[in-house]
């Protein structure tokens, strides 16, 4: 049996690492609710990439002010009732279309009501930056 050489063993310890850690960083930017569905290169520019997600917001979760490094666009696919901090519930039917520009904050929204809100969200945002930037 030939035993690997360390340059094998100390490049697949560095690419584990590597993965671990994009995971690890990926996960913690995140929001735990959304569910990739799709991801690939936006045609034309290198830098660029189209990300489509599902994402449910359950009774009395929260979703954080936050803004992204591209362009966001959702179509809720189950209305709730909603509230921002220092305002009335409001209701966010199902069937509306949503779109946030770039690098401008939106999303701090308390789902309210007895029925999760779900959304299917595009976005088209910069490669190799996080998706969510979260508002300090």
């Amino acid at each position: 049996m030939k035993v690997p050489s360390s340059r094998f063993l100390t490049a697949s310890v560095v690419f584990g690492l590597g993965l671990a850690t994009g995971l690890l960083a990926q996960s913690m930017t995140d929001l735990p609710q959304r569910v990739e569905q799709k991801r690939v290169d936006l045609p034309g520019p290198p830098d660029m990439e189209v990300i489509a997600s599902l994402v449910e917001l359950k009774p009395g979760e929260v979703s954080q002010l936050h803004s992204h490094h591209g362009i966001e666009a959702a179509y809720v696919i189950q209305g709730a009732m909603v509230q921002e901090a220092g305002k009335g519930p409001i209701t966010l039917s199902t069937g509306t279309t949503l779109v946030n520009l770039r690098d401008v904050n939106h999303g701090a929204l308390k789902i309210v009501g007895d029925t999760s809100l779900k959304y299917f969200a595009v976005h088209v945002v910069d490669k190799g930056k996080p998706l969510y930037e979260y508002a300090k």
